[in-house]
């Protein structure tokens, strides 16, 4: 895969997590290989190319305006890193950050998660975009009640294969499990990167390149 930008070529091959910078630019595929495009709202001119466009006609009250992290030290070009890192016990999957987006690509687990074993949990104030790269998933959501019942909604189980892209709002309890007998493999996105990734320790493959905002480290 070749990529271009501001003036600027690069080469990639293998899996790999690449940020371009802003302005136009080109990639160039050579092989058959499985690309995603993460873009932000900054891109005004592919909004409405989006065909979930009309579902953000109005701003979530759960997620605060949008503000992009500092630049990249060194300032913005193309930046290529490796997505075949090995795991590592104590760390999870494999963190990537950019100064608008964060990406998180998942080992994946071969076989159908053990339903006594899952992980549910929810996120006060972001939005989390489940990919699935391979497999099929069933992302179990619940809702919060709050004082008015009326409000009140049923539990979803929405069964997604792949590749689909699932995103879960806040402040939903939710959890993902894979259903097939051979790899079920996600990759996870989100928009700003999250603080509490970003503070654990060596957790940010690639921190020393895209600093946390200073206040808040």
């Amino acid at each position: 895969m070749v990529i271009t930008a501001n003036g600027a070529e690069q080469s990639v091959t293998g899996p790999a997590v690449v940020f371009i910078p802003p302005g136009d630019s080109s990639i160039e595929a050579g092989s058959d290989a499985t690309l995603l495009r993460l873009l932000t709202t900054r891109a005004t001119d592919l909004l409405s190319k989006c065909s979930n466009n009309r579902d953000y006609a109005e701003p979530d009250p759960n997620v605060p305006a949008f503000e992009a992290w500092p630049e990249p030290v060194g300032g913005y070009r193309i930046r290529a890193y490796p997505a075949a890192v090995p795991g590592q016990k104590g760390r999870f999957g494999r963190l990537y950050r950019g100064s608008t987006i964060m990406v998180n690509i998942g080992d994946g687990r071969v076989g159908k998660r053990d339903p006594r074993d899952v992980s549910p949990h929810h996120h006060d104030d972001f939005e989390q975009y489940s990919i699935a790269l391979a497999g099929v998933f069933v992302h179990h959501l619940r809702w919060p009640w709050t004082s008015d019942s009326t409000t009140w909604r049923e539990d979803e189980h929405e069964r997604c294969a792949s590749p689909s892209v699932t995103v879960i709002p806040p402040p939903a309890t939710h959890t993902s499990v894979g259903m097939t007998d051979g790899l079920n493999r996600l990759c996870d996105a989100f928009c700003p990167p999250r603080f509490d990734f970003s503070r654990r320790e060596g957790w940010v493959l690639n921190a020393a390149d895209y600093p946390m905002p200073p206040d808040r480290e």
